[in-house]
């Protein structure tokens, strides 16, 4: 048999330890507490956390003195999720969202002022789109691109609006201010947007954003040909709309 192969620097793999489980609590946890669940000491399991306090990746609580993750490892567990590539993450739930829906689904993220389609995904329905990857649309006539906005904060919607001006697109785009607000205030209430042929005449599309703590991943939305649209299928696209949102989210987790 050979030899089994010894890793260099144990005290990482007992950190490693130490910051798995604090991952799993809800609250800070106290020193005995993490000691007895890492099956270390007393001793050994505080001189790691106070290295590890003083690099960031947990922060002791002064007064309780109790233990939390910290901002850096925060900081660089965001970072990963940002690496990993939101189109091969979202491509087999949007498959299922055209298959559900039969219409046409797309994947964009946030360029500048800007939604980029990022993936497309043909309905098999008779109609021809404009959409094409890689096409920029302006974020305040666009379902996927409303959606991220009203998912930001007040400021930085107000930051949008100072920057871009609601040009007029087709009859139905929204050109004020006032007008504009009000549709994101229905927006954060219901949880997605509509694009009621506001970029492109007699196309109705429903989006919602991918947004996990704060962080946006992009948006995703269904568009459907004016003539086809129902009460019928406009529930089932809601409905499977966000289906397909919460299985990308979960995957997004599942990554972190």
């Amino acid at each position: 048999m050979g030899e089994k192969k010894q890793h260099y620097g144990t005290v990482l793999l007992k950190a490693d330890k130490i910051l798995s489980y604090l991952s799993s609590c809800e609250n800070a946890q106290p020193l005995h507490t993490i000691a007895k669940e890492t099956n270390l000491t007393n001793s050994t399991a505080l001189k790691i956390l106070d290295t590890l306090a003083f690099i960031g990746y947990v922060r002791k609580d002064n007064e309780s003195k109790k233990f939390i993750l910290g901002p850096s490892i925060i900081k660089y567990a965001n970072k990963s999720i940002h690496q990993l590539d939101i189109k091969q993450i979202s491509q087999p739930h949007l498959e299922k969202l055209q298959e559900e829906t039969t219409e046409t689904v797309h994947l964009g993220i946030k360029n500048n002022s800007n939604i980029v389609y990022i993936s497309k995904i043909e309905s098999k329905n008779p109609v021809s789109l404009y959409s094409q990857v890689g096409k920029n649309i302006p974020m305040y006539c666009s379902a996927m691109g409303k959606a991220i906005l009203a998912d930001g904060s007040d400021e930085e919607l107000e930051q949008y609006l100072h920057e871009n001006k609601l040009l007029r697109r087709t009859e139905t785009t929204i050109t004020t201010k006032s007008a504009f607000l009000k549709e994101i205030v229905n927006i954060r209430r219901q949880g997605y947007a509509y694009d009621n042929s506001e970029y492109e005449d007699d196309i109705f599309c429903i989006g919602t954003s991918i947004t996990l703590n704060g962080e946006n991943y992009g948006a995703i939305s269904v568009s459907i040909p004016k003539y086809r649209l129902t009460d019928a299928l406009h529930e089932k696209v809601i409905h499977d709309l966000k289906q397909c949102k919460k299985d990308i989210l979960y995957d997004i987790q599942s990554f972190s």
